[in-house]
């Protein structure tokens, strides 16, 4: 663990295997900063002048990887996040990151990354603790804040025709912005992906529940794969949503969250995300291709 200063904070921590690197701060968060292949570009957005406005102070998204705690509430989502987090040694390669109660929320967050001793692949630990004093319902939160100019991609469950298949199996959730003709986005027959845009400053937000268990990101030569579980029969915020993407211009999330539970005070909530990295890789101009090129490196990002 090697500490370093980035994106103007002196007190961030970096995790190298010599195939790839993560950062991640302890003057704010927790937060992870960077993620990359070794000597190369940072597949996480850095938006270091990005701030919101609340009646608890000014929240500064930073760019990278934070957890929340869903459904999101202004200003309780916003709450800032700008004191330091403790920051411990979690084996050679990892590090926990831990912030204290909120006096606003009640909530404490943590986090633990780990990097595998050797490829791209890095494990993200998320908790949210009820540090009230009484029980609340709520689902830890994964933001995962993007590289610009980029795509995500989205398995929806396996196409089946009528009358097959007579029960319906793809839940989709908008918001009052979605807007379905935005050329952004693409719903296909088997993926549902969305472009990142900086000329079109309009927020884009859509969601859906993604029993497939990952979802990725390409920009450039370069796939970013999450993975995280689903719980049959538990219900998840936002309608029964436990992926979500959202875009604002240069700006774009892959979101994944947790089963709804209700804590008690003292109680904790978990997710877990698995990360993998993919250089020379490109995308594909159909399902078909992107299918194609997706599947051997989402099968490595499960195993």
């Amino acid at each position: 663990m090697e500490k370093i200063a980035y994106l103007g904070l002196p007190n961030c921590y970096r995790l190298s295997n010599g195939a790839a690197e993560v950062v991640v701060a302890s003057d704010v968060g927790p937060r992870v900063l960077r993620y990359a292949l070794a000597g190369g570009e940072n597949i996480l957005g850095e938006h270091p002048e990005a701030a919101a406005r609340t009646v608890w102070g000014e929240f500064k998204p930073y760019g990278g990887h934070r957890l929340w705690a869903a459904p999101e509430a202004n200003p309780r989502s916003y709450s800032p996040d700008n004191d330091p987090v403790e920051a411990t040694a979690d084996g050679p390669l990892g590090v926990r990151l831990v912030q204290k109660i909120d006096p606003r929320t009640g909530l404490g967050k943590e986090m633990i990354v780990r990097l595998d001793s050797s490829g791209a692949g890095v494990s993200v630990e998320h908790r949210v603790v009820n540090g009230g004093v009484w029980s609340i319902e709520l689902a830890p939160w994964a933001l995962t804040v993007m590289r610009p100019g980029g795509e995500v991609v989205i398995p929806q469950e396996p196409f089946g025709p009528h009358p097959d298949f007579l029960l319906p199996a793809r839940p989709l959730v908008l918001w009052h912005y979605t807007d379905l003709t935005d050329a952004r986005l693409t719903l296909g027959r088997r993926l549902v992906r969305l472009r990142a845009d900086a000329a079109r400053p309009e927020p884009q937000k859509i969601g859906l529940l993604n029993k497939q268990g990952w979802a990725a990101y390409h920009a450039g030569s370069e796939l970013f794969v999450k993975r995280y579980g689903y719980e049959e029969g538990a219900a998840y915020p936002d309608y029964n949503c436990n992926t979500e993407v959202f875009t604002a211009g240069s700006f774009v999330e892959v979101e994944s969250l947790a089963p709804l539970r209700r804590l008690e005070p003292g109680e904790a909530a978990e997710h877990v995300e698995q990360w993998s990295l993919h250089g020379g890789v490109g995308l594909g101009a159909n399902e078909e291709e992107i299918e194609a090129v997706l599947a051997p490196h989402v099968w490595r990002a499960a195993s």
